[in-house]
Order: C-alpha cells, then sequence, then structure tokens
C-alpha cells in the first residue's frame, strides 16, 4: 500500500524509516527514486527563466558588462541583477522574484536578446508565478545558506557603481542620506556614512604625484605661463608590438555612431561660421563662480551658452523641429531639450538637457554637472540620452576653432563651439583691446532651413552672449 501511495503522489518528498525498512530496496526501482527517499528536508521550489524585457527604443539586443550575483545567490524584488549596453545607454536590470540564482545565461561581453532568458530563478512554489513567465520543471535541490548583501535600491536613486560599493562594505543604501539631484545616493555619500560607522579617514581625491625640489644648483628655471599652455602635453599610450592585426566587432555607443551618422549623410548640410566677443561673459563667470561653489555647482560657459540659444529658438523655432522621413511634414517641438556632445572613453555620446526654454542658468549648470558625472561614469541613462531637439558640441574643450559639425538626426541644427582665445580688436573708438574670441559654427538642414534664418539665429545668439545682461529682459 505504501508503494503504491508513493507511485502515485509525486508531491510526497520523504517516508519515514518505519515505513521503509519493512519492504526490500528493490522493490523502491523508479525514475523519482532519489527524489522521494532523501532524509533531509529539501526546497520545494520552482525554477522561473527571468527574461530580459523590453527596454524600450527599439532595442533587440545589449551587451552583458557586469553580473551583479553570482550562482547560488539569494535575491530579493527590485535587487540589481546586471548591467547592459545598449547602442544607445547603459541599463540596470533588476528582480522581479524573490529567489536563489540558479543559471546565468550570458557570460560578460556576450550579446544578450529581448525576449530570451536571462537568468534562471528558483522562486517558493507556494508564492506562484507569473503567467507570462515560463517555470522550467527540475529535481527540488537541497537547502542551502548562501551570504549574500542584500540592497533594497527601488526607493532610492544610486547608479550600479555605488550599489556595488555599498554592497561591498555591507551597507544597505536605505540607511544612507543621498546628497546629489532628487536625493541620488553618491559616491562620497557612501564613503562619508563609511567613516562614521568606521572612524576611518577618508582617503585624500587622486592628485599628481609631487616631486620634490632640486637642489639649488640643479633647479630649473620656471617656464613663463603664457608659453608653458602653448605646448601640447602629449597622450602617451603603452606600444603593443603584436605583429598580428587585430579585429574587434563594433559595439556599444560606437555601433550608434554609425547609424546616427549613416542616416545624417542623407542630409544636406549647410554650413555658417562666426566669432563671438565674450569678453563681457567672462567677466561675468568669474563673479559668479563663487556663488555657484557654495551652492555645490560647477558654473563652465556651457550653461549660458545653451540658455541663450534656448532663447534664440523661441524666435526661430523652425531650428528647433524635425522633419519626417518622406519629407513632407515639419514637427515644430516646444520642448528645448538641447544635447551637449561628449567625449567619453565609451565613445562619443550627446545626453541633452531637458525644458531649456524654463530652466535657469543654475539650473542648466546643476543638470550639466550631473550628466558629465554619469558620463564620466558610463551610467547614462536612455531618457539621458534621447529626445534631443537641439545640440551644441564644444569641440574648443579639446582644442581647434572651426569644425564642420554633422547634424543628428531627427535634428535640423547643431552648432560647434570653437576655443576661447585673447587676440586684440578694434573698440568702437579705433583703440586695440585684448578681447575674449570665440569662434561658432553651425550646420542645419537646408531642405527646410535657409542661410539667411540661420545667419538671423546665430547674430541673436550671439548678442545674448557678448551683451550677458541683454538675456535678462527675455528670461521667463
Amino acid at each position: 500500500v505504501c508503494i503504491h501511495r508513493v507511485r502515485s503522489c509525486s508531491s510526497i518528498r520523504f517516508i519515514k524509516s518505519k515505513y521503509v525498512c519493512v519492504f526490500d530496496k528493490s522493490a523502491f526501482k523508479f525514475s523519482h527514486q532519489q527524489r522521494l527517499f532523501r532524509t533531509s528536508a529539501v526546497s520545494c521550489g520552482q525554477i522561473v527563466q527571468f527574461k530580459l524585457s523590453d527596454i524600450g527604443e527599439g532595442i533587440t539586443e545589449v551587451t552583458v558588462k557586469e553580473w551583479y550575483i553570482k550562482e547560488g545567490d539569494s535575491v530579493s524584488q527590485f535587487d540589481s541583477i546586471c548591467e547592459v549596453q545598449s547602442d544607445k545607454a547603459s541599463v540596470t536590470i533588476t528582480s522581479r522574484y524573490d529567489g536563489i540564482i540558479r543559471k546565468l545565461h550570458y557570460s560578460l561581453d556576450e550579446i544578450a536578446y529581448v525576449g530570451k532568458p536571462l537568468v534562471d530563478i528558483e522562486i517558493d512554489a507556494s508564492k506562484g508565478v507569473a503567467p507570462e513567465e515560463d517555470v522550467v520543471e527540475t529535481p527540488p535541490m537541497s537547502h542551502e545558506e548562501h551570504t549574500h548583501q542584500e540592497i533594497k535600491g527601488h526607493k532610492t536613486l544610486a547608479t550600479p557603481a555605488v550599489r556595488r560599493l555599498a554592497m561591498e562594505n555591507n551597507i544597505k543604501l536605505s540607511e544612507v542620506v543621498g546628497t546629489g539631484k532628487d536625493n541620488r545616493i553618491l559616491k562620497e555619500d557612501i564613503l562619508n556614512y563609511l567613516a562614521k560607522q568606521t572612524g576611518a579617514i577618508l582617503p585624500p581625491s587622486p592628485k599628481a604625484e609631487i616631486i620634490p625640489p632640486l637642489p639649488k644648483s640643479e633647479t630649473v628655471p620656471a617656464a613663463p605661463k603664457d608659453k608653458a599652455r602653448k605646448i601640447p602635453v602629449p597622450f602617451s599610450r603603452p606600444v603593443v608590438f603584436s605583429g598580428k592585426d587585430k579585429t574587434e566587432p563594433i559595439t556599444g555607443f560606437h555601433k550608434a555612431m554609425v547609424k546616427t551618422m549613416s542616416a545624417a549623410l542623407k542630409i544636406p548640410h549647410f554650413g555658417y561660421c562666426d566669432e563671438i566677443d565674450l569678453t563681457e561673459l567672462v567677466q561675468l563667470r568669474e563673479e559668479l563662480k563663487p556663488l555657484a561653489q557654495v551652492r555645490g555647482v560647477k558654473l563652465s560657459f556651457m550653461p549660458f551658452f545653451i540658455k541663450a540659444a534656448s532663447l534664440g529658438l523661441l524666435q526661430y523655432p523652425i531650428l528647433n523641429a524635425s522633419l519626417d522621413e518622406s519629407c513632407q511634414n515639419v514637427t515644430y517641438k516646444a520642448s528645448h531639450n538641447i544635447g551637449v556632445a561628449m567625449d567619453t572613453e565609451q565613445g562619443l555620446i550627446v545626453p541633452n538637457v531637458k525644458n531649456v526654454q524654463v530652466s535657469s542658468v543654475f539650473e542648466i549648470a546643476s543638470e550639466l554637472n550631473r550628466l558629465q558625472s554619469l558620463g564620466s561614469a558610463g551610467q547614462l541613462g536612455t531618457n539621458d540620452l534621447t529626445g534631443g531637439t537641439f545640440t551644441l558640441s564644444n569641440i574648443g574643450t579639446i582644442g581647434g576653432t572651426y569644425a564642420k559639425p554633422v547634424i543628428l538626426p531627427p535634428e535640423v541644427a547643431i552648432g560647434a563651439l570653437g576655443k576661447i582665445q585673447v587676440l586684440p580688436r578694434f573698440n568702437g573708438k579705433g583703440e586695440v583691446f585684448k578681447a575674449q574670441i570665440m569662434n561658432v559654427s553651425w550646420s542645419a538642414d537646408h531642405r527646410i532651413i535657409d542661410g539667411a534664418t540661420m545667419a538671423r539665429f546665430s547674430n541673436l545668439w550671439k548678442s545674448y552672449l557678448e551683451n550677458p545682461a541683454s538675456m535678462l529682459l527675455d528670461l521667463k
């Protein structure tokens, strides 16, 4: 009777020894004998295939850049599982379930596809499974103790790098006060929290190596500051003599640049250049920099360039528009989402500052600081990299005066800003004075924008920057 009962009910996990000893071992020869006759308690979980969901923007494949878990780790809902990178942005994938990781379907730098299994998670069968998930029937596994740092990050804002730092130091993000925008937790917040808990002294920020002074007899006279600035610093790279050619696939942001520039080649570009006298703006920025620093914001020239462009777009909305593929309709964008080209280790990226038309110069500067920090860490989100309506590229931070910028579809205009140079110019009285000169190069879609419109916009933008006080009349 006991044998018949065991064969008919697969839910039985073990039988007491007093029933087992009555029968001969040969009576229990069937497919599930090892599973049904364990003498220790086992888990009765189900294995759920956690699939990579659609992350938007028509993305069908991503590259796995980093795993935050390993097989055997325990995870909770909203815990970070991995970081993936598409051709547009880096995205952190979080868990939908409480359970134990049983299988990772991809290795680092492998291509993962939307809709395909990402990891297998063993969950408690009594809690049920979402109907759209596939359940893999596998024999139950013995319960083991696993040590895993649980971070409940669904109510806090933090980059994957910050979450990993917290995990490594056994810190719960819910206990850390974020000082970033929207209470975002920064790396400094984790270090400060750790210092308060342990009494440790934070390591100083990395600085250039201090070289002891030479003896007076060997002291080399310092070069004048003006000449020192003109000497370019060589960018040294380790020389590798492999003896073989190396072929690498185009991935990530480089892959996005291939697509975007291929589409931009179809646009007839119109170019326009001019020079701007930034003498008054340079003085104004020097006065405002200490005030911005008190508020914790680094103030560069870029927020002024962006705000002046937005004021100009209010007068010439055709430059803040998009043209459909059939060239039959023009869409005038209500928001001024002005993109800023950034050179990063991952390649060229163009995040944008949203709704500049209703933002102050200080708010633009604060948002730029956030975008630059995330861009340097390679943690910009899809929202930061999409939705741009107009773009400025500051090539002057690297060098150069003029450029021929390429329009980013579906936008219709872009500007490239050169470096600021001290050059002699004449004032209204014919006197020579020292001026702070910057060159600008515009490119516009000549299918809907004519040269006169581009020139008038440039002149208006120029007037705002050469007379910064005039911006006060149009600020909202």
